[in-house]
């Protein structure tokens, strides 16, 4: 049989390439008597390891440990350019890019503004922003490894059609995936942009150490991503976590919810819903009169009503944290009766602006309305974290492929 075979030399040296590896990510620079140490390997054998690390490019002297008795240890790191990746946070406005090396750090970034671009640019729009952020990186597309690209909806493995984003232009062509492979020279990826909030949260946030959690996410739009022992569940057809379609109790029935591109949650517990609730409750506030999009006001209630309650005052800015409240655990009961999940990852503007003020008004309404008692906790990552969830994607497949030294 072709390849290596379990248990052999060349496995078990690779295996161990990968933990020092890995050790260097997590630790940062190390010396050799400390990789020894936290893999269990002699001094000759890490030093044979990492020798052989350098010779493959993966890692790098970077300076010596002093302060200790005896000749300064030497250190080292993984190569940041032995690989690059890509992500991309793509709406309805603009489309957000972003290079990052083999770290996780992110060396280059690039914003494309979209509204009013004719439909069938989408190929050219998706190069635009993936070359600035590599021009800001101080690269070229092709040192790009992986592209991850998350965008509302998710396209049907079936037909390769984008579903549950009608709201997004050009995006629907059955063509639109053999498009773009044809177009970029590097592998890409296409997730949901809700389920890369979770990734980035299991790696790096609020979900590190949990296998069986649900994110519910509010800022242009409310969505959920599910994560079922440890893996994302996205449903046959992709749309596991629209669950902003979702029939809820104290919202009209909608019917044709795809070409309304919303549902009843979206109804109840939207940004669309802020402004009126504050109208109803007699705040006369200069968001609810001035401009701005349903998502700009909504966060703006949000947070002064947060900050009001937090000073003591309550009123009418109390009660739109108790409506908004209500509404939010009314949609979540529904899904934890059927996912039963260890925690829920509150994430989006929306929600981290109410902060525990909100949070606290949620729970107390769980408590009433669901049988299951999760914990509830607030996102971490809250700069990009679309993007984040994106570049994190790419970089676990990526660095599978780079630090496999068994090849």
């Amino acid at each position: 049989m072709a390849g290596t075979t379990p248990g052999t030399p060349r496995v078990l040296r690779a295996m161990n390439d990968r933990a020092a590896l890995d050790l260097l990510l997590e630790h940062g620079p190390l010396s050799r008597t400390r990789i020894g140490k936290l893999t269990g390997l002699s001094k000759p054998t890490a030093s044979q390891l990492l020798a052989r690390l350098e010779a493959a490019g993966l890692v790098v002297a970077t300076g010596t440990a002093a302060g200790r008795p005896g000749p300064n240890a030497q250190l080292y790191a993984v190569n940041a350019s032995a690989a690059h990746v890509a992500g991309l946070d793509v709406n309805a406005q603009r489309i957000v890019a972003a290079v990052a090396d083999v770290t996780g750090e992110t060396v280059g970034e690039f914003e494309l503004r979209t509204p009013g671009r004719r439909a069938d640019s989408v190929v050219r729009q998706v190069a635009d922003a993936l070359d600035g952020a590599v021009k800001d990186a101080g690269l070229t597309r092709s040192d790009v490894h992986r592209l991850v690209i998350g965008t509302p909806g998710a396209f049907d493995p079936g037909t390769g059609r984008l579903r549950y984003a009608s709201h997004l232009p050009g995006w629907h062509s059955t063509s639109l995936l053999d498009e773009l492979a044809a177009f970029l020279p590097m592998p890409v990826e296409y997730e949901n942009d809700v389920n890369l909030v979770a990734v980035a949260e299991q790696r790096l946030g609020a979900a590190r150490g949990h296998d069986d959690f649900v994110l519910l996410w509010n800022e242009e739009g409310l969505g959920a991503a599910l994560v079922i022992n440890g893996r994302l569940h996205r449903g046959f057809t992709g749309g596991a976590g629209e669950v902003g379609f979702l029939p809820v109790p104290g919202a009209p029935l909608v019917r044709q919810v795809t070409k309304a591109n919303s549902g009843g949650f979206q109804e109840l517990a939207g940004a669309q819903v802020l402004a009126r609730l504050a109208r109803e409750l007699g705040i006369d506030d200069e968001a609810v009169r001035g401009p701005g999009t349903h998502h700009e006001i909504a966060a703006a209630l949000v947070g002064r009503a947060a900050e009001a309650v937090e000073r003591g005052e309550g009123g009418p800015y109390g009660r739109l944290l108790d409506r908004f409240a209500t509404g939010l655990a009314t949609g979540l009961a529904s899904m934890l009766a059927v996912l039963d999940p260890e925690v829920v990852v509150l994430s989006g503007e929306l929600i981290s602006r109410g902060g525990e003020p909100l949070r606290g008004r949620v729970a107390a309404e769980l408590a009433e309305l669901a049988a299951s008692r999760p914990r509830l906790i607030a996102g971490e990552v809250t700069q990009r974290p679309v993007l984040r969830g994106a570049l994190e994607s790419a970089l676990a497949t990526t660095r599978d492929e780079v630090f496999d030294t068994s090849r």
